[in-house]
């Protein structure tokens, strides 16, 4: 059973969810130490006082924000900050975590989402109006945008549904997306041919769910086997020759061998795959979203926030 992050509650309007907040997601990866080559012995980081010349306890370190920097004439200024003024910090989002808006699912940006976490009802009171949330968000086909404040900053965050229990990612402010404008390539020209082609590439590599892929970690499975091998004092595995890339010359001729080799890898017949009508690109704007619709009523002219910094302590 996984162990439990956070307590707390889901804020729904005047509706109160008690939830206990688990991690979604395993790190299978495979951990190294640091060690001395000479002896072997263990290489540890510890914590020194610059002051003091010396190593302090986890008892001893606090934390603050730095206003200005130490000098040679000078010690930084350091404004402390307490585990007890964050805990109880002037914020709503400090003790729920407060549902602010529903969207459309399509219109989150992945690049925004990050880290998952299964939010389970926190006793027999949380029951009901945690399927009540469940089977509205279900219906709806929305997600919920909310804001929480875990380790001493305020986070966006979005409640999703999978399989009847409720799922929040954290999510990344707005203003800390980069615009990609400044990577795009130079203009170039696509043919249709060249369109179609890429569209029956796609076709043929298409699964239903990602469990067709049979895709596994081989980068982990290989330092299992080399971890294997030097345990065993046997011959380390031979690392395969990396094919090298083709120089693309012929577009065209690059996509329709593609093809060729997905059916192959597939056990499919060669020829040419189904390709439907070209769907009608969608409007976006430059930020890659969709053109938002026109609201029957004027709004309020929001103020301009001051910048969040610091977010973190």
């Amino acid at each position: 059973m996984p162990r439990t992050i956070w307590s707390g509650a889901i804020s729904f309007g005047l509706v109160t969810v008690p939830i206990n907040v688990q991690s979604a997601t395993e790190d299978h990866s495979i951990r190294f130490h640091q060690y001395h080559r000479e002896d072997g012995g263990r290489v540890r980081v510890r914590k020194f006082c610059e002051l003091e010349d010396r190593e302090v306890t986890s008892a001893e370190i606090g934390r603050g924000y730095e206003i200005t920097r130490e000098t040679k004439h000078q010690a930084a200024q350091i404004i402390p900050i307490t585990d007890d003024e964050l805990r109880d910090l002037p914020l709503p989002t400090a003790k729920a975590i407060e549902i602010v808006a529903f969207v459309p699912a399509e219109e989150i940006d992945p690049i925004q989402i990050s880290e998952g976490y299964y939010l389970q009802a926190n006793g027999q009171v949380a029951a009901k109006p945690y399927k009540l949330l469940v089977q509205a968000l279900g219906r709806s086909e929305k997600v919920a945008i909310a804001k929480y404040a875990w380790s001493g900053r305020e986070r966006l965050g979005m409640l999703r549904v999978r399989d009847d229990a409720l799922v929040l990612h954290s999510m990344r402010w707005p203003d800390e997306i980069r615009s990609p404008n400044e990577l795009l390539p130079p203009p170039v020209e696509v043919t249709q041919e060249e369109l179609e082609g890429a569209l029956t590439l796609m076709e043929t590599m298409t699964v239903q769910s990602l469990d067709e892929l049979g895709a596994s970690d081989a980068y982990t499975e290989a330092i299992a086997q080399i971890i294997e091998a030097k345990r065993e004092a046997k011959p380390l595995p031979e690392a395969p020759e990396p094919e090298a890339p083709a120089q693309v010359l012929d577009l065209m001729a690059a996509l329709n061998a593609s093809v060729e080799k997905a059916k192959a890898s597939r056990g499919e017949p060669a020829g040419d795959a189904d390709v439907h009508e070209l769907p009608a690109p969608k409007k976006r704007t430059a930020a890659g979203k969709r053109p938002a619709k026109k609201a029957a009523s004027k709004k309020p002219t929001a103020k301009k926030t001051s910048g969040r910094k610091p977010r973190s302590a």
